[in-house]
């Protein structure tokens, strides 16, 4: 078995690991950008599928990873692990959809709750005790569905008619446009930056550069916040106007 995941700010790297040390598997994870991913896919027949979900929907990075791999999935047996900040209906549904029309078997879904990554809204601000307990119920929450899975029965979070038409009606209607193309809103403050490059080497769209004045994008931005959560100068900003946590998982630890 192995783990594919994609991750942002650290959310579904630290849930993935977490829940592969419950189920007690050796396993190795690949992000979906290394370069030994697609070959690794190929050797095995079961695998761990994780990533975060946006507004009940896959981030266009992993849908494009997905559907341009689509010959990768056939026969292959998945379980999906979702990470989310407020709410998915069917966050694992919209990934598990794609399998199964290349060919997958779709063993479960897993649903975790963590602190959002979106640090550059006011409103979904939480405090760090709060921030700090998200994370314990959610390390519960996998502990519990590997007992599960050890016990034979695999957790079928996002999976059912219902959830699908709560992600639709609750979320995707009036937020799915936002992660069928890549986005170009992110922005810099130029009065912050200082040109250190940290970003540029981060960015998994290579969507980052340098310029003479700091750091410009190319308008192809997958909203992972990875940029925002590690710039040494709080310079930048995705969907807000400020910053108010960079929202990384170590914080909360």
């Amino acid at each position: 078995m192995i783990c594919v995941y994609f991750s942002g700010t650290g959310n579904t790297k630290y849930c993935a690991e977490r829940f592969l040390k419950a189920l007690g598997e050796t396993v190795t994870g690949y992000s979906i950008e290394d370069e030994n991913v697609r070959q690794a896919v190929g050797n095995c027949e079961r695998l761990i599928f994780a990533y975060p979900v946006y507004y009940s929907a896959l981030p266009k990075i992993v849908f494009d990873f997905i559907t341009q791999n689509a010959a990768l999935w056939k026969g292959k047996k998945i379980f999906i692990l979702c990470t989310m900040g407020l709410f998915s209906g069917d966050g694992a549904g919209v990934s598990a959809r794609l399998f199964r029309r290349y060919g997958a078997s779709v063993l479960g879904g897993l649903h975790v709750k963590m602190p959002d990554c979106i640090g550059d809204v006011k409103l979904l601000k939480k405090p760090l005790s709060k921030n700090r307990k998200i994370v314990a119920e959610a390390n519960e929450k996998i502990s519990r569905a590997a007992r599960r899975i050890s016990a034979g029965a695999y957790p079928q979070n996002g999976l059912g008619v219902f959830d699908r038409l709560a992600g639709l009606f609750f979320q995707r209607l009036y937020f799915g446009g936002k992660t069928k193309r890549y986005y170009g809103g992110i922005k810099a403050d130029p009065h912050k930056c200082v040109g250190c490059g940290a970003c540029v080497s981060l960015c998994p769209m290579r969507n980052i550069f340098l310029a003479e004045k700091g750091v410009c994008f190319a308008g192809k931005c997958t909203m992972c916040y990875r940029c925002f959560a590690n710039c040494p100068q709080k310079a930048i900003t995705v969907i807000g106007k400020r910053v108010y946590d960079q929202n990384k998982v170590q914080n909360y630890l």
